[in-house]
This record gives structure tokens, sequence and C-alpha cells, in this order.
């Protein structure tokens, strides 16, 4: 179920048209197409739907025990996690930083006073199904970035090779770690078929997956690298890891030119 859904919203959204940008990253934008957002929306209640009604929920005491020793609320009481599941934790920690960097600052709406901010604070907690809806109300082009901006928070920290790089190592390693307990695969995908957070939670790594190749794409056209870089597009596919291959191999918003805000254009 997992791979199906994967394949078919990665073959979907990531055909989707982005309007076009002009050069300042600012351009105008035309009458709005509402199509994708409606399929969306409608995608996305979908999913809710599914989380909260349809998914298996025939361990909830044990829910809540894996919850509690994932947030190290329980002390050692001689239990061994399944280390597939640690590994999906770890990784889905790790989601909301891969997609702050692709989403500031050239996933940012505009013409819409909707910040992206709240979203990925909110994915910290929610994944995808808080990401959604922002999805939904997303107005390319994203607005120009002050050449300011840069050497401020966040983008400073966002826009750090070493912040990439750790996220990659961090990512590589945690998902080696999964690889190399084999034993405990079949005990995860048991735990998948029983456990409604273990099922939501492979839910939302399959979405965040499946959307990640095209907030690449977005990112690289607006740093105007798609000539030199899509063949990341194909590495992309690959959950987290390809991603995140990106952010450490990308142009640096300080290596391509910035653009100017209104005012500093009519100053020149």
């Amino acid at each position: 179920m997992v791979a199906s859904t994967n394949l078919i919203i990665s073959c979907n959204f990531s055909c989707l048209p982005l309007k076009k940008k002009d050069d300042t990253g600012g351009g105008k934008e035309g009458g709005r197409d509402w199509t994708t957002s409606i399929l969306l929306f409608v995608f996305w209640g979908g999913i809710i739907y599914y989380v909260f009604n349809l998914t298996p929920d025939q361990t909830p005491s044990r829910d809540m025990y894996f919850l509690e020793k994932l947030l190290n609320l329980k002390g050692d009481d001689g239990f061994r996690m399944n280390s597939v599941l640690v590994s999906l934790w770890y990784i889905m920690g790790l989601w909301p930083l891969v997609y702050s960097m692709l989403l500031l600052p050239t996933g940012r709406s505009s013409k819409t006073n909707i910040p992206v901010w709240p979203f990925l604070i909110l994915s910290c907690f929610g994944g995808a199904y808080a990401l959604l809806p922002y999805f939904i109300l997303w107005t390319p082009p994203p607005p120009p970035v002050e050449e300011n901006e840069l050497g401020r928070w966040p983008l400073n920290f966002l826009e750090s090779k070493l912040t990439s790089g750790i996220s990659l190592a961090a990512g590589l390693a945690i998902i080696v770690n999964a690889a190399l307990n084999g034993g405990d695969w079949m005990e995860f995908y048991q735990y998948f078929r029983e456990s409604k957070f273990i099922h939501i939670t492979c839910l939302d790594f399959t979405l965040l997956s499946a959307f990640g190749p095209f907030w690449v794409y977005n990112d690289m056209t607006a740093r105007k690298w798609y000539d030199k870089g899509s063949w990341l597009l194909l590495i992309s596919l690959v959950p987290f890891l390809g991603p995140a291959l990106y952010l450490v191999l990308r142009p640096s918003l300080s290596e391509i030119p910035v653009s100017q805000s209104p005012t500093s254009s009519e100053e020149q």
C-alpha cells in the first residue's frame, strides 16, 4: 500500500506545471488556476479521513508505550525497541529540516499573506499532514530575496553546506542502521499492520518522500540550476537521501544574482 501510494503521488504531483517565473523571482502572477489546489485539498481530505477512520488500531496501549519509549519518557525496562521503528522515528525528525531548506526562500508563496514558517514548525509534529495545507495555498513565484536576508537567520543556517551535509550524513547513517537490522523488518511489518501510530508514521514518510522531488525541482528552477542539476531530479526520487543530496550539491543563493526589492530598483 505504501509503495503504491508513493508511486501514484510522485507520478501525479511531480508532473504539475509551475507558474512561469520571471528573472527577478517577483514577476506578476496571471489568473490563478485553482484546479491543482482543489485536487490537493480533496487528496488531503481523503488522507485525513483515512488516518482517523481507516488505519488499523489494534494495539493502542502498545502504541502509547512505543511513543513514550521513543520520547525517552520511560527508563530502561529491558525491552528492546525495534531498530527499524527507531530509525523511522529519527528520520522523521530530519524531514522538517530538509523541507525547511527546500521551502525557504524558494518555496515561499507570492501574492498572499500566508507565510510558510508556521507550517514548517507544525510539520515537526504533524509531518506531511501539516505541510499539505500550505501546498494547497501556495502560489508561485516566490517573492524576491533581499541581499541582506542571506546573512540573517534562518537563511544563513538553511543555506549552510554544513547544515545540509550533516543532514545527509545523519540520514544515511539512520537508513544504513535500519537496513543492517534485517531481522527486525518482519516484526516491523507486523507492527505496520496492527499499529495506528506506526501506520500513520509510515504514510507520513511516504508522503514526504513523494512530494520531495517536486520541491527539489521548484528550488532548482528558482536558482536557475536546472540545466546543470537536472540529473538530480531522478536521484531525488530516492526517499530522503535524494533531496538531502540535492541540498548538498545545489548552488548557494549567494552564488547567483540576488533579486532586488522594488524600492531598491527605483533608487537605482
